[in-house]
């Protein structure tokens, strides 16, 4: 499987010095996006970018310090590399105390930058690969099958599948297997998940009480029938029935 590179955005108002660093940073591996404001930035750039920016310090419009702070609004963990000139070099600790990532002082070597962006990069995908497995560890525990093999992956996308249509589903397995966990991760992943989820065990009621649990009964309805009783059918509007075996 080809591995896709890491991603870098060059942020610089001339063109001369955007092009020379972009092709420094293609030459070295990387997958250079280029931008001559920070505008074009801002336009390439959102919370799931997967790779880094390097800005140069100074430019028309917003200044790479605005663009730095704006990225970071919209992502706190992406990691910003500053360009500089010797005059802009009290921007720059300031942008270090801010939290940027790193910053090269104008003239610098091409290792230096390539070095930079590698560390930044690596930093990066970390930061992506954490919250891919957040989120699907809060998959998992929103839906309660916890797990890592083939079979509850598998088990998961079925369920996540099916909970997205309005239809009935029967779930089969063996006695102790989990089917109303199944259930409750059903009623989770659909659009009934802010109603209830009633459950109700059939095969420990008398036959001759189903009905009456199902549907509820008017008082009189029967004998000893004294007071309304609301159906688990009725119960369960907008939500979730779970008829156990």
């Amino acid at each position: 499987m080809t591995r896709e590179l890491p991603q870098v955005v060059f942020v610089d108002d001339e063109d001369d010095v955007r092009i020379a660093n972009a092709q420094t940073l293609d030459l070295a591996g990387f997958d250079v996006l280029t931008a001559a404001s920070a505008e074009a930035a801002l336009a390439l750039v959102d919370r799931e970018f997967p790779g880094v920016v390097v800005t140069d310090m100074r430019m028309p419009g917003i200044d790479g310090l605005t663009l730095f702070d704006r990225l970071r609004a919209q992502d706190p963990d992406l990691p910003v590399i500053f360009v500089t000139g010797h005059g802009d070099i009290p921007m720059a600790v300031e942008a270090m105390r801010r939290g940027a990532q790193d910053f090269l002082s104008k003239p610098y070597p091409a290792e230096a930058l390539v070095d930079a962006v590698t560390r930044a990069t690596r930093l990066r995908r970390l930061v992506m690969e954490n919250r891919r497995l957040k989120a699907a560890l809060d998959a998992e525990a929103a839906l309660g099958l916890i797990g890592r093999t083939p079979e509850m992956e598998r088990l998961r996308e079925t369920v996540q599948a099916v909970a997205a249509a309005d239809v009935d589903v029967l779930v089969l397995g063996e006695t102790g297997s989990g089917k109303e966990v199944v259930a409750r991760a059903l009623h989770a992943g659909s659009r009934r998940r802010t109603a209830r989820l009633v459950a109700l065990n059939c095969g420990a009621l008398p036959e001759t009480v189903i009905e009456s649990e199902l549907f509820g009964h008017e008082p009189g309805a029967f004998t000893g029938a004294q007071r309304r009783r609301v159906g688990r059918i009725e119960h369960a509007d907008g939500g979730t029935l779970f008829l156990d075996e």
